[in-house]
């Protein structure tokens, strides 16, 4: 259909669904965000539906442009929160109906030239996937107030983290960045500021390249944080950096008493792969002393560090919080300052 055929037609199905249901959860469908097709659709329909889905893939052959392309799904994360506003505001929606969310129900790292649907699909992930894959995560994480939920596509054998074979399950390179984010990257959003050195050369998709570029390039470290009711923070770091270590100053760590536990995942090179009987890139568990606050990222690597600040955040605050910002974010503020 062309995109006034389908706002059309939606709009019908979601008016005789509503009418037989009025507890329904209807999700429109998009497209990646930045087009004209969810501007179209959403100014029609969005009196009706709960979520407003898009999808994106992303890939390069280059580790620079693969691992930074995930960035363009924060743009359109961003574009699609404002088509809502502006889908809102023109349908006169009053601010006591809940805010309409985003479903990224597709995501993932996918090479659609070497590993196609018509010959199954099963991509052979390398760290450099892995690294691209957690800032996809850093990204969910950083605009959670507008994501209502995300999707891997997809999650076995199919451009995925598992594979099966008779012999067992192999976990790839991407697996353990989700395992660490599922486990782990639970309670409130966190404010994460990063200063210091940024790629600003050409990227993939070629526009990306215009708007970190506004900011003087994207950061060799992507990083987002987020803080649980225990008062455990919980903060990742991605050096996409293929040679250099960045010794960095963690500003807001607090150590208290058995110290910060620091998660990694790196491998010997970007080009590094999980087959069955070798894997080259899994999690490694440490423990960091925090001294000084300074913390060396290794080239190529995921980190995760999680320490306790004292602060339990009760039930009460966690009712005042998310009544008076309408989504899981916190003021503490933690920032990143690499050193030359």
């Amino acid at each position: 259909m062309t995109e006034k055929d389908y706002a059309k037609k939606a709009l019908q199905w979601a008016k005789a669904l509503r009418y037989l249901d009025p507890s329904i959860h209807l999700i429109l469908c998009g497209n990646t965000g930045v087009t004209s097709w969810d501007y179209t659709s959403l100014m029609s329909c969005i009196p009706h539906i709960t979520m407003h889905s898009i999808h994106i893939y992303t890939y390069s052959r280059n580790h620079i442009h693969n691992a930074f392309s995930p960035l363009s799904a924060e743009t359109a994360i961003l574009s699609t929160a404002s088509l809502i506003n502006i889908a809102r505001i023109h349908n006169n929606i009053p601010s006591s109906v809940p805010q309409t969310k985003i479903c990224f129900d597709e995501w993932n790292v996918w090479d659609q030239v070497g590993a196609t649907g018509e010959t199954g699909a099963e991509q052979l992930y390398t760290l450099s996937d892995a690294l691209a894959v957690a800032v996809w995560l850093n990204v969910f994480v950083r605009q959670s107030r507008y994501v209502g939920m995300a999707n891997i596509a997809q999650s076995v054998n199919v451009i995925s983290p598992l594979m099966t074979s008779k012999e067992g399950i192999v976990k790839q390179t991407t697996w353990w960045p989700l395992w660490l984010f599922c486990k782990y990257m639970r309670g409130w959003t966190i404010g994460t500021h990063v200063r210091g050195t940024a790629y600003d050369g050409t990227t993939e998709p070629a526009w990306l390249q215009s708007i970190v570029g506004e900011q003087g390039g994207a950061s060799w470290l992507d990083v987002s944080a987020c803080v649980n009711e225990e008062g455990v923070v919980t903060l990742v770091v991605v050096n996409i950096h293929e040679t250099q270590n960045i010794k960095a100053d963690v500003i807001g760590s607090v150590l208290k008493g058995k110290g910060t536990k620091a998660y990694t995942i790196t491998g010997a090179s970007i080009k590094s792969v999980n087959v069955a009987g070798k894997e080259e890139v899994k999690v490694k568990e440490t423990t960091w002393d925090g001294a000084g606050g300074k913390y060396t990222f290794g080239r190529h690597s995921i980190t995760m560090l999680r320490w306790e600040t004292g602060n339990t955040v009760s039930e009460t605050t966690t009712e005042v919080f998310r009544e008076k910002t309408n989504a899981r974010t916190m003021a503490w503020a933690t920032a990143i300052t690499p050193f030359s």
